[in-house]
């Protein structure tokens, strides 16, 4: 083996912008094929060196992001802030760490192979973006977006026209301003939903506010960069340039959109919905990309927006959509995006930086352009009715950049069309800026202020006559035959009739903006058609419900696409707009037909979590094992549903049994109230509750309702009266806190696996149990009861089987 120690000589040339480093080096310095034994360098080629590098950069930018992220600041924040510690600003000033990690030999190589994984990352961005929600997007969201690309864009090309007539500005300078002006404008969708999602705010009020105005802002920029575009390639090379720019890049969309668009949704509907995508419909996809890329970058373009157009016309969410996202995201945006801003921060010197008033000029458009955004977003938001409160976290939130802007800042220095000096000033000041709001956004702005504080009126305290609103959470189409019986079961008639608030809740994937809305039209038909189908099966059996019921139930269909982290505030939102009085979530584990646990979802478990603590109104969790699967017992059935209310005490348990008095005029169901006293009440009738006593003065006489009260001393016996229940039991309802230090249920509460169903209801979900479970909680403390809303009686508010329907609440809309 030859010995080389040397693998390439570089000097200084002239190039195309500015003064580059030209490379000569050897052909086949690609593999060091074991010249470590030979005494040679590995890091003399090629393939070693860029293995090397991305190991480095990966650890790297871990440990920055590791200690940034306690300040809620992004993976892009703490990449641009690894690639300038690694450059000339820290680590690359050593020129020994910089001959050696960071050779000019092999930026090269790292730089193409870290363009590559940025393209497919911003085709995933594409892939994100739904260009259907701006027809979704009200006035009010629309004029925001405008706004707030209008007024920085008019405050910096002020700037850029008058500071060269005020002061002494270079040529160079004075010829890049514009276009920081235009950079500055931009607030991109995907920097702005990824900010949403990293602070839990994606699904909020004034985050869906902000997704459809940065969809509007998108467009502004899109338009106004092609005219540049045209403008610059008809002053520079030809006039007739300009037109067929525009010409190849209309050609190019129209493609996408009549050709590759039809064949990518065909690809799509070959791919089960519960299936996996084959590796050949995935080598289909990322060819395309590679092809659209190829032409972009053909037209003057950066190869990226190629694979970004490609991205939106991929069908979102499963099965394609979500598969592509977790093939892709993981290895570009954890393994090869962090290169990507490494290598802009390698030349970025911060000492370098002069005091001249050139660099003063940049600095003042580039604040002006800051200035501009936030008062764009703020003075209109307010105009159109968001609370100063919340308007100046919107107004932080458009202003903050990320990946995209950065990737433009380093395209825009490699073309030369900014000096490095404005590279850095773009590179820090957003650094800084974006660094100082995400935790002014998250300190200032909670999603969940706008219902804590606001109860409902309990079923407890509701009028028996009046109207019961019932919220139902759905995650899966195994959920609906259990809450559709239960629902049955409890009695709706004309003189109590029930309203039902269906929410069809969707994991967020494929996607990257939250969806609330209602998903059915007047007719009750579906009006969303890009909705899974199993939407559509869903809302048929409530409309069944609905119909079996006619004239006594109604029932509006909602529709929530949310990461699990942020689920909870949809379902607090509808609840507090709607006015329910109780929410019904299913159990986070499922059973098999043997009894034992078939499937468990932490994830519906932490949304449960939430909802107990945060919901506005009573919660009831349903643990259903099979029994109210099968409405045949309720609807026709000659023995009756069993129904038992176990009693203990306590605002919980008198929520429980309020509902359960809702179910005793239905023919087909039996109620046993069981009330666990201790035996040194005596049997005091003093001690009844208000709750039982109504109970027993108003219901006795019915035939299938029955009255117990079991006498018991610790919770040895209370434990014997659960496991009495297992024979005689259909549905058990039950409250869900209790008092801690009753000797009733002393040491019970010390072995608990589910808090959320408190310590009673806990033993009666474990395997020794086989009957369902409905635990029931009332408001939760530390609330107060404030009137929202008139509501409207069921008839005249929703669609029903009647065909009566008047105007419904656009939930998480905005305009």
């Amino acid at each position: 083996m030859v010995k080389r120690k040397v693998s390439a000589s570089a000097g200084l040339v002239q190039g195309r912008y500015r003064q580059e480093v030209f490379i000569c080096q050897f052909s086949d310095m690609i593999s060091s094929k074991g010249c470590i034994w030979s005494g040679g360098d590995p890091f003399s080629f090629s393939l070693p060196l860029v293995l090397a590098q991305l190991i480095f950069i990966f650890f790297v930018t871990r440990i920055t992001f590791a200690l940034i992220r306690p300040l809620k600041q992004s993976m892009v924040s703490a990449q641009l802030i690894a690639g300038i510690f690694l450059g000339r600003s820290g680590l690359g000033r050593n020129r020994d760490f910089s001959t050696m990690i960071f050779r000019p030999g092999g930026r090269m190589v790292l730089q193409t192979i870290a363009d590559l994984g940025f393209m497919f990352h911003v085709f995933v961005l594409g892939v994100h973006v739904d260009p259907t929600m701006v027809r979704r997007a009200g006035r009010n969201a629309m004029l925001i977006g405008a706004s707030c690309f209008a007024l920085p864009f008019a405050l910096g090309g002020l700037a850029s026209y008058t500071l060269p007539q005020l002061a002494i500005i270079d040529d160079a300078t004075a010829h890049f301003l514009p276009f920081i002006a235009v950079l500055n404008s931009a607030s991109f969708f995907p920097v702005i939903t990824s900010l949403l999602g990293d602070l839990k705010i994606l699904n909020s009020e004034i985050g869906r506010i902000a997704t459809l105005a940065s969809l509007v802002n998108d467009a502004c920029i899109y338009v106004v960069s092609i005219l540049v575009t045209t403008v610059n390639a008809s002053t520079s090379y030809n006039k007739w340039n300009g037109a067929l720019s525009i010409a190849w890049i209309g050609t190019f969309l129209i493609v996408i959109i009549f050709v590759v668009r039809p064949f990518v949704k065909h690809v799509a509907r070959t791919i089960p919905e519960r299936g996996a995508m084959r590796e050949s419909q995935f080598l289909i996809i990322a060819v395309l990309a590679l092809i659209c890329g190829f032409v972009t970058e053909s037209l003057g373009q950066p190869a990226a927006l190629g694979t970004f157009v490609l991205g939106m016309v991929v069908p979102q969410g499963p099965p394609l959509g979500s598969s592509l996202v977790y093939r892709i995201d993981t290895l570009c945006t954890g393994l090869l995006l962090p290169a990507k801003f490494a290598i802009s921060g390698l030349t970025l010197d911060i000492f370098a930086l002069g005091n001249g008033k050139s660099l003063l000029g940049v600095e003042l458009v580039i604040l002006l352009g800051y200035f501009g955004k936030f008062a764009g977003t703020l003075v209109p938001a307010v105009h159109f009715g968001v609370s100063f409160r919340d308007a100046v976290p919107l107004a932080l939130i458009m202003c903050s950049k990320g990946i995209i802007e950065a990737s433009l800042y380093i395209g825009f220095k490699d073309t030369g069309v900014i000096t490095n000096e404005a590279y850095a000033l773009l590179l820090i000041t957003m650094l800084v800026i974006t660094g100082i709001m995400r935790p002014l956004i998250w300190y200032l702005y909670d999603p969940s202020r706008r219902y804590l504080g606001y109860r409902t009126n309990s079923i407890q305290h509701l009028d028996p006559t009046s109207e019961l609103r019932i919220q139902v959470c759905i995650h899966n189409e195994d959920n609906v035959p259990s809450i559709v019986n239960l629902l049955e079961a409890s009695n709706a008639s004309r003189r109590r009739p029930i309203a039902v608030f269906v929410l069809n809740l969707m994991e967020l994937k494929g996607s990257a903006a939250a969806l609330l809305v209602p998903t059915h039209n007047r007719k009750g038909k579906a009006k969303l058609k890009s909705l899974p189908s199993r939407t559509e099966h869903i809302s048929n059996a409530f409309n069944i419900l609905v119909h079996r019921n006619q004239g006594s139930m109604a029932v509006q269909h909602f529709t929530s696409i949310v990461p699990y982290a942020t689920m909870h505030d949809d379902i607090c939102t509808v609840a507090v707009d709607k006015g329910v009085n109780i929410v019904i979530i299913p159990f986070h584990k499922q059973w098999a037909i043997d009894g034992t646990v078939g499937a468990n979802f932490p994830a519906i478990r932490m949304v449960n979590q939430q909802v107990i603590h945060k919901a506005p109104c009573s919660v009831g969790i349903l643990v259903d094992r099979g029994q109210l699967a099968d409405n045949q017992q309720i609807l026709f059935g000659h023995s009756f549903f069993r129904v038992t209310m176990l009693y203990l005490g306590g605002p919980d348990d008198d929520e429980a049994l309020a509902y359960c008095c809702r179910m005793l005029g239905h023919p087909h169901i039996s109620v046993n109230l069981v009330w666990l006293r201790h035996s040194s009440d005596k049997l005091d009738k003093s001690m009844d509750s208000d709750m039982i006593h109504w109970f027993k003065s108003n219901n006795m006489d019915a035939g299938r309702v029955s009255y117990k009260e079991e006498m018991v001393s610790d919770a040895v016996g209370t434990t014997q009266v659960l496991r009495s229940l297992e024979d005689n039991c259909d549905l058990c309802i039950v409250g869900r806190d209790h008092e801690h230090y009753s000797e009733l249920t002393l040491g019970i509460n010390e072995w608990i696996e589910c808090p959320e169903l408190g310590f009673i209801g806990d033993m009666l979900a474990t395997s020794d149990y086989s009957f369902s479970l409905l635990v029931v909680q009332q408001i939760p403390p530390g609330t107060e009861f404030i009137n929202i809303q008139a509501l409207k009686p069921v008839s005249s508010s929703f669609y029903s089987a009647s065909g009566k329907y008047s105007q419904h609440s656009g939930v998480g809309s905005f305009g």
